[in-house]
């Protein structure tokens, strides 16, 4: 009834405002569970040695515990895509806090390897919709230019956790210990859950069981996610959020201090740059693509200069190219600093793969497609994550650097061909 009555007071003096605030708000407190998400998985980027210390385990078999989050947040994303449709976003958002606070709350008193790796999977599914849930309820209210511009919005506030898990959390893990972080999460979880009671409706318009049952329904978010339409963007969203986040939630915080031999603290600042972009860029996309549109080109390219960042991250490093070529045993940490800036400002396109589902399948559809994409960008985190453990361990952390830099150059040509407008018409 909220939603109806907003509706139909647009076209009144101040319907248009009282619309924004009625919608807008749910929204906003919906993507807050995803900045949550965000300050959990990138809370060990910044605590990688003390964690792997405390629970007796290397930094590489450390970054395959933390890839159990990823692989249970790629795992959840079809049930939790079938139950928004079902049960609608208020459910299912507070069903995932009440997973969230159990595991936060059993991270920060893991005894060792077998209690942390848990934790992660438990963290990993009740994460696992905190972006499906405000983007779901987005797709169901808003037309399809809004879409692009509150798509972009909900993702910066959610980003917004990896400011959190930057400087103050590596503050938090010096004075307090990393333990600790995971109990303020846990906290968190708790006072977002009762905002979620107070702000978004109980039904969703249109959501509902309808006749199809759960295998039939999982099955057909399979076939989207498989479908020509959204085959090119489900291929960038593989490589996409895992670059970003095996920098900014891991290897980054491990180059800077081990490689360039900054202090935890040094080094959270350090990142904190990549995560002002992450955090502003989606919204300055999402503005910019209601305005100029284009998105097939801006993501090709942005995803380039992603891959060509790390490469240039990695050629700074000691003994690399660029430290040979100009004579220094390896470029200063400064550079660093710039080359994930621009690392995390051309990754920040990533809504737009949203936005370019959306468009691609029926109304009806849009849910499905979304947690299609989404189950994408977490299934290659997952991998990619697993991967760079053994590759980190064997090369060492640069290596890492350049395989990412790879496999964004490779996913985002494979986009350019399967959405060129012969394949995917605009």
């Amino acid at each position: 009834m909220t939603f109806i009555a907003a509706r139909r007071g647009e076209g009144r003096e101040g319907g248009t405002v009282r619309s924004a605030l009625l919608f807008g708000t749910p929204l906003l407190v919906l993507a807050l569970g995803h900045m949550l998400s965000n300050l959990l998985r990138t809370l060990p980027g910044v605590a990688a040695d003390v964690i792997a210390s405390d629970i007796a385990v290397s930094p590489d078999t450390l970054a395959s515990l933390t890839g159990a989050y990823h692989f249970a947040f790629a795992a959840g994303q079809i049930p939790v895509g079938v139950a928004l449709d079902r049960y609608g976003v208020r459910a299912v958002s507070l069903s995932l806090f009440a997973i969230v606070t159990a595991g936060a709350i059993l991270a920060a008193t893991a005894g060792g390897p077998g209690g942390f790796l848990i934790a992660q999977i438990v963290l990993g599914i009740g994460c696992c919709g905190m972006l499906l849930c405000p983007m779901t309820l987005a797709a169901k209210l808003l037309t399809a230019d809004k879409f692009g511009l509150w798509s972009g919005l909900i993702q910066g506030v959610g980003n917004s956790g990896m400011l959190l898990s930057a400087s103050p959390m590596a503050w938090l893990v010096e004075h307090q210990g990393w333990r600790t972080g995971f109990g303020l999460s846990a906290a968190l979880a708790v006072i977002v859950a009762m905002l979620v009671v107070l702000t978004v409706p109980r039904v969703v318009p249109n959501a509902g069981r309808g006749n199809a049952t759960l295998a039939s329904e999982a099955r057909q978010v399979i076939r989207i996610g498989l479908s020509p339409v959204l085959r090119g963007v489900v291929i960038l969203a593989l490589s996409s959020f895992a670059a970003g986040i095996a920098v900014r939630g891991l290897w980054g915080g491990v180059w800077l201090m081990d490689v360039k031999h900054l202090s935890r603290l040094d080094a959270g600042n350090a990142l904190l740059p990549l995560t002002l972009a992450l955090v502003a860029g989606p919204m300055l996309y999402g503005l910019a693509d209601r305005r100029f549109g284009r998105r097939r080109a801006v993501l090709a390219a942005t995803h380039l200069v992603a891959g060509a960042a790390l490469l240039a991250s990695a050629a700074g490093g000691p003994g690399g190219p660029l430290s040979n070529a100009l004579g220094l045993p390896a470029m200063s940490p400064t550079f660093d600093v710039f080359a994930f800036l621009l690392l995390g400002a051309a990754l920040a396109s990533q809504p737009l793969l949203f936005a370019m589902g959306r468009d691609a399948v029926p109304p009806q559809n849009a849910g499905k497609a979304l947690a299609a994409i989404n189950l994408s960008f977490f299934t290659g985190a997952a991998v990619l994550q697993s991967c760079t453990g053994p590759i980190a361990a064997g090369l060492g952390v640069g290596a890492v650097m350049i395989f990412l830099a790879a496999v964004l150059a490779t996913t985002a040509t494979l986009f350019a061909v399967y959405t060129r407008p012969a394949r995917q018409p605009r």
